[in-house]
């Protein structure tokens, strides 16, 4: 009887944790189905604080038929930007994490320990130089300024050490053997083993991407090339905030990451668990 009674308990906690989460996302969504005075007009408890009294879809036809602001255009940029540093991050992490992990090169340790300190520089504090650089390189308001600083992310090279860590030695040194070259080791034994792993990377930089926001403001001036997050912001002035076309933009920019997450999340789980990073 206490069993069960602890099974409900439980049930009932993460239940109520679970709507907790949700219910901002839900809220959300539905604001962006009302008009911009009936938006903040319900603060008690009642079903028009649910739920739309008046369902519009204007919020979303001003954010995608706006000339000015074409809403799409945004959604594709983030989504090419995102995705090509996902692809590059995962090679270029990946090996750079093999390296650390099982290669054998002088001053390693010592690499590693001067990499993973950068992890406790705030990202403002390198930003101007990095601005500065790409100002050299003349990379400025090109998605080039946006794709090639973010593909080595010292986070994911540190999950993937953690992984590659547990890899036995002894079937590398059996590759080696064989005649096998380390690139071969790595792409034939190293990374089958890894999905999870990459996955979770994948994931995890993908998000990253698609958030990013200060960056991109600060290096694309063009307005046809800016992300979505800055097209966000866009909506809201000193002087006036369209919440309406925020909550329906927000909306729109959270489906790709839910689809994402909700066809990959059991190897998401899976590569936390495998690398040992815990959050």
């Amino acid at each position: 009887m206490n069993k069960n009674l602890l099974v409900i308990v439980r049930t009932v906690v993460m239940i109520a944790i679970a709507v907790v989460a949700l219910f901002p996302i839900y809220w959300m969504v539905m604001s962006s189905f009302r008009t911009h005075e009936e938006i903040f007009k319900y603060t008690t408890l009642s079903p028009e604080l649910f739920m739309p009294v008046r369902w519009t879809l204007q919020n979303y036809k001003d954010i995608f038929l706006d000339p000015s602001k074409p809403f799409g255009r945004y959604m594709l940029n983030t989504l090419f930007v995102a995705a090509f540093v996902t692809a590059c991050g995962l090679v270029v992490n990946a090996m750079a994490a093999f390296a650390f992990a099982k290669l054998r090169f002088p001053f390693k340790k010592l690499l590693l320990t001067i990499f993973m300190s950068s992890l406790v520089i705030p990202y403002e504090v390198i930003m101007i130089p990095q601005y500065l650089l790409m100002r050299d390189l003349s990379w400025i308001n090109t998605f080039t300024a946006l794709i090639v600083p973010q593909i080595v992310w010292v986070f994911g090279i540190f999950m993937l050490v953690q992984f590659f860590s547990d890899v036995p030695r002894d079937i590398l040194d059996a590759g080696r053997m064989d005649g096998a070259g380390w690139l071969r080791i790595f792409g034939k034994i190293v990374l089958p083993t890894a999905v999870p792993a990459m996955i979770t990377l994948g994931i995890m930089t993908f998000l990253n991407q698609w958030d990013s926001f200060l960056w991109p403001l600060v290096v694309i001036n063009e307005e046809k090339k800016q992300v979505i997050q800055v097209a966000i912001s866009s909506f809201q002035s000193l002087r006036n905030i369209s919440w309406g076309k925020i909550m329906a933009a927000t909306s729109i920019s959270s489906v790709p990451v839910l689809v994402l997450f909700l066809f990959l999340q059991r190897y998401y789980v899976q590569g936390i668990t495998m690398s040992g990073v815990k959050g």
